[in-house]
């Protein structure tokens, strides 16, 4: 019930508060907000938090007015904690997948680094068959081999230069470039000591090898006289030889990218709230304030409000490196954001306001045009380490509704011993009486299941269901109720696969190297090959690679098996190389329903 008065009271709230502190400060009952924040589709206890613009929405359908409380010091994020939350998100190992490297070119001045972006762009930049490419940002992404890798342009370029001041690196890989004719000098050292000291990742281009002067053993002697051991000078960096003018090993450097790139496993969770760090911003007479962002980890999605450093705003539109209007921004991308109220500063840290996995942005009230600060602080590491950890546990999400009060603390009592590690069960809303559009409501809100114990849905509400896609379950029986609980929860845990090896053959012949895929032949040693089964490359007993077999022969016949002591040629799909003398383990793989 709004509070009345003649001329609305000002509140003033932080940029987070808790429903509790809520209430004190509009003066009213806790229960009184936790009902109007459930009518518009808000599910919150009272030490739950929220924002600054879902405490001014409610404040206001409550009689009064807000304002942010800039007494409250909030901590911002740097780039020394985005470090120390990309580590534990790399330690939970938790939702992550493969991203592409942030490879970064360094050297001294006029050893070709220029050139080498220059030629780079020119011949493998990602969607360039689509007519091209203007260069809008200093970063881009190039797509060799039908993977990509970003860029970013730090020649000159200020997020480099305060990289060495913050002690954090926004590249996965660095290039150390070299010119052949000229050997290392004070800015190469310089560089050598700053990414061993960072333990960063690098690949060494000797460049301008095409020049009469170039002498390659030369550089590779005084970079291990700097601490840079290469490969063949008693150290592990791969190096490259390449003129960039020429476009000479350009290719044989992007495959020694990626083949580190596989080494180093760079991964990151798309599922989470996107976290970034600006490039370089500026304001565009046209379109506002713009930020370059490379997004680090999670998904970038177009209209998410976002915290830039200590500026708050939204990201009403994304655009990619070349220009292009985008609806969302993966992990490694750079991309522009336009919609920010002023000029961030390089090097801030952007934090998407939103963890939904399903990309679905909570619903904002769009009747209420609430006008919130353009600044306000930023939130804890603490609080993003605990966002990170409730973000990488997964759940299953419920509204409970029961007949009587005593029947729901019973299920409840019960569903809260369901024991597992892996999936989480938020039960999200309870309720007494039957299943009504409002339960339907607050389930859409959470996407949660709708469980009702001794109660029906009422005929709205069946109707709203099937409209809204939000599933009904009820049951008279307590048991049947928590056993569906947990199939549902164990719908959600990742199969365990089963492996079981059908034979193996030996690689006597290569008869075709394809892009994708090889033709090979080779004798059965035991068990059998089976087409369509999976294949496992060994190489003096190591595993080097795996991939499908597509056709099978015997005799110059299609054939669905070869057993042993017979042998065949068959057709290989994948990205790895066989050569002769390897084995190939065929082997089928099963998925396995867990349960909790």
């Amino acid at each position: 019930m709004a509070k009345k008065s003649e001329q609305k009271k000002t509140i003033k709230v932080p940029f987070q508060v808790t429903v509790g502190d809520l209430a004190k400060k509009l003066d009213l009952g806790v229960a009184e907000v936790i009902k109007q924040l459930m009518t518009d589709g808000i599910i919150a206890g009272i030490n739950d938090v929220i924002d600054f613009e879902t405490a001014t929405i409610i404040s206001n359908e409550m009689g009064f007015e807000t304002e942010l409380d800039q007494s409250t010091t909030q901590e911002v994020l740097t780039l020394e904690k985005l470090d120390e939350i990309l580590k534990l998100e790399k330690e939970n190992q938790t939702n992550l997948e493969s991203r592409p490297p942030v490879v970064t070119i360094l050297g001294h001045v006029d050893h070709g680094k220029t050139t080498l972006l220059d030629t780079l762009k020119k011949t493998h930049v990602a969607e360039r068959e689509a007519g091209g490419i203007t260069q809008h940002i200093n970063a881009y992404q190039v797509k060799f081999k039908n993977r990509l890798i970003t860029f970013i342009d730090t020649p000159g370029h200020e997020a480099f230069q305060t990289m060495r001041e913050r002690g954090a690196s926004l590249a996965d890989i660095a290039i150390l470039v070299v010119a052949a004719d000229d050997g290392v000098k004070p800015q190469t050292a310089e560089v050598i000591k700053f990414v061993l000291e960072k333990n960063i990742p690098t690949v060494v281009a000797i460049n301008k090898i095409d020049k009469p002067a170039a002498n390659i053993n030369k550089v590779k002697q005084e970079l291990a006289e700097n601490g840079l051991l290469v490969e063949g000078y008693g150290g592990k960096i791969p190096v490259n030889e390449i003129s960039a003018k020429q476009n000479t090993g350009i290719e044989g450097l992007l495959e020694t990218i990626l083949l580190m790139a596989d080494v180093e496993d760079f991964k990151s969770d798309p599922c989470r709230a996107a976290l970034g760090v600006v490039l370089e911003a500026h304001k565009d007479p046209q379109k506002g304030p713009v930020a370059t962002v490379l997004i680090k980890t999670g998904t970038l999605i177009k209209g998410e409000d976002v915290l830039v450093g200590d500026i708050f705003g939204r990201a009403r539109n994304l655009e990619d490196y070349t220009g292009r209007s985008v609806n969302e921004a993966p992990s490694s991308s750079p991309v522009t954001i336009i919609g920010l109220p002023t000029v961030p500063q390089t090097n801030d840290v952007l934090q998407a306001q939103s963890e939904n996995c399903d990309k679905k942005k909570r619903k904002l009230l769009s009747q209420l045009k609430v006008h919130g600060p353009s600044k306000i602080g930023a939130i804890s590491s603490k609080q993003m380490i605990a966002n990170i950890d409730e973000a990488l546990s997964n759940k299953l999400s419920i509204v409970l509704k029961a007949d009587v009060q005593g029947s729901l603390e019973a299920v409840q009592q019960i569903l809260h011993t369901i024991d597992s590690d892996e999936i989480k069960l938020n039960i999200f809303s309870t309720g007494i009486g039957d299943v009504t559009e409002r339960d339907l409501q607050v389930a859409q809100t959470g996407q949660a299941i709708v469980y009702g114990f001794n109660v029906l849905p009422t005929s709205v509400a069946s109707r709203m269901a099937t409209e809204m896609g939000v599933p009904i379950k009820t049951f008279s029986i307590i048991y049947e109720l928590v056993e569906s609980v947990k199939n549902d929860m164990s719908a959600l845990l990742p199969p365990e696969i089963k492996r079981t090896d059908l034979g193996r053959l030996k690689v006597l012949a290569i008869f075709k190297n394809m892009k994708k895929g090889m033709v090979v032949g080779g004798k059965v040693m035991n068990g059998k090959i089976v087409k369509g089964e999976n294949l496992e490359i060994l190489r003096d007993k190591e595993a080097v690679g795996k991939g499908k077999l597509v056709q099978l022969q015997h005799n110059k016949e299609e054939t669905s098996e070869v057993k042993e002591g017979l042998e065949c040629g068959l057709s290989f799909e994948g990205k790895d190389k066989i050569a002769v003398g390897d084995t190939l383990v065929c082997y089928k793989e099963e998925e396995i329903k867990r349960k909790v």
